[in-house]
């Protein structure tokens, strides 16, 4: 194929996978290619495996080298993950936000500052930083900078060190979203001189180091920008259009109410205050939907007929929360399956469908969401959830991103901020087994 004349490629490094994606200058991809993302227990604690990551980088970017000018990478991560770093590389191995972090007495910052929810394990990101300065000080002493994940990444890349709000602002205790400034935590904790300075997601941090353009044959002159989370790459189509709902799905499902109260917030129900792109305040809520229709569905879904759900609907079977161990508005209750359970792949399928889209609407009412609902991400491959959610939320329009990627579609913009975002949407028309809105009432009756 001939190179088009330009194109960058976006790092995508989700919780459970890993992506590069090759787009033009339209936002045409390319290529992609993936891995799994798996978590190490080899070390002092589990930990993300950064070095295989970076060598599956190299020669995945070797290869996408010889297809098109690349003039940019764009690096796009999960949240709650930070890398201590000194001018060599990592002091210590990049802590996974699922391990338990034993014997640590952390002091956070109150709710009311943060509005940063106080969670299980490592959530809390300023929480993992507590425990490995009190567990490991010599090493946590070494350190030069407290890098978010996308900018570690940026950082490895072109050298240079900084860090960025989306991913500060994503229940970390360590940013005050009203103010948009650092936390209280920074200072107390004595971690003021291990931030970098700030910088917008959209910034070019600089070129590939000189061995890292050799590596990957890609152009020395290739700009590295400074990368943002996740979930905020997801948001960055909707910015300035009003009010309105981005529900971003996978790993985790995080609903993201434009104009709601922050006032409204709890703390108890995993309701918290994220940092989008333009340095704003979101209302935001989420579960891990993604994990939870996994253990229900089980490892290999098989989608279900619309006939599945009317036969769960009309058994009365529930699934109630929750079915995974962090996060969410129900956190630390059991999943219980009540009923006839399921029988085959078909209807497990149906059941973790019905139980995602319960869920979401329950964070819906709570964060007080209005407007259109846009659904990104990985369950918009799925044919029912969008009917079902419509069916339950009438006053709110609900579509479904034609880009099953609105990360990579995030980190596209953040180049071509000026471009119009590639792709569209597909209004999905309301659709439900007879009983549903009983169905539901009998779901939220059993979580009292």
């Amino acid at each position: 194929m001939s190179a088009p004349h330009d194109a960058l490629i976006v790092l995508d490094i989700g919780k459970t996978n890993a992506k590069l994606a090759l787009i033009d200058a339209g936002g045409t991809v390319l290529a992609e290619r993936r891995r799994p993302n798996a978590v190490r227990t080899d070390g002092p604690y589990p930990y993300h495996d950064t070095d295989g990551l970076w060598d599956w980088l190299l020669a995945t970017c070797r290869e996408l080298a010889r297809l098109a000018h690349v003039s940019a990478i764009v690096p796009v991560t999960h949240g709650a993950t930070a890398a201590l770093v000194d001018d060599a590389g990592l002091v210590l191995p990049v802590l996974d936000y699922e391990a338990d972090l034993p014997g640590l007495d952390y002091d956070a910052p109150p709710y009311d500052e943060t509005l940063s929810p106080r969670l299980p394990a490592g959530l809390n990101l300023g929480r993992q930083l507590a425990w490995l300065q009190a567990r490991f000080p010599d090493a946590f002493g070494r350190a030069h900078h407290i890098l978010m994940y996308p900018q570690y990444w940026a950082w490895r890349l072109c050298g240079r060190a900084a860090s960025e709000a989306t991913s500060l602002g994503c229940h970390t205790d360590l940013w005050d979203p009203r103010r948009q400034a650092y936390s209280s935590l920074v200072a107390r904790a004595g971690w003021t001189a291990l931030v970098p300075p700030l910088a917008p997601a959209h910034a070019v941090l600089g070129t590939l180091l000189p061995a890292v353009a050799a590596a990957t044959g890609l152009p020395p002159d290739c700009e590295v920008l400074c990368g943002i989370h996740d979930s905020n790459a997801s948001l960055l189509r909707y910015l300035g259009k009003g009010e309105g709902t981005v529900l971003s799905t996978g790993t985790w499902v995080i609903a993201a109410a434009f104009g709601a109260s922050l006032d409204a917030l709890r703390e108890r129900a995993d309701m918290l205050a994220n940092t989008n792109a333009l340095g704003r305040p979101v209302a935001c809520m989420r579960f891990m939907g993604g994990r939870e229709f996994g253990e229900l569905a089980g490892a290999a879904p098989v989608p279900c007929g619309f006939d599945g759900l009317e036969r769960l609907v009309a058994h009365g079977t529930l699934a109630l929360p929750c079915f995974a161990a962090t996060g969410g508005p129900f956190a630390g209750r059991a999943g219980t399956i009540l009923g006839r359970h399921p029988t085959d792949a078909r209807e497990r399928y149906a059941l973790a469908t019905l139980y995602c889209v319960l869920v979401t609407d329950y964070c819906l009412d709570a964060l007080g969401a209005t407007g259109p609902l846009a659904v990104e991400g990985s369950f918009t491959a799925n044919p029912w959830f969008g009917p079902l959610l419509a069916a339950l939320r009438p006053a709110q329009a609900v579509s479904y991103s034609d880009d099953a990627s609105g990360t990579t579609c995030g980190g596209w913009m953040l180049r071509y901020r000026d471009a119009p975002p590639p792709g569209g949407s597909t209004v999905v028309a309301a659709r439900a087994p007879d009983g549903f809105a009983g169905y539901k009432a009998r779901w939220r009756s059993a979580l009292a």
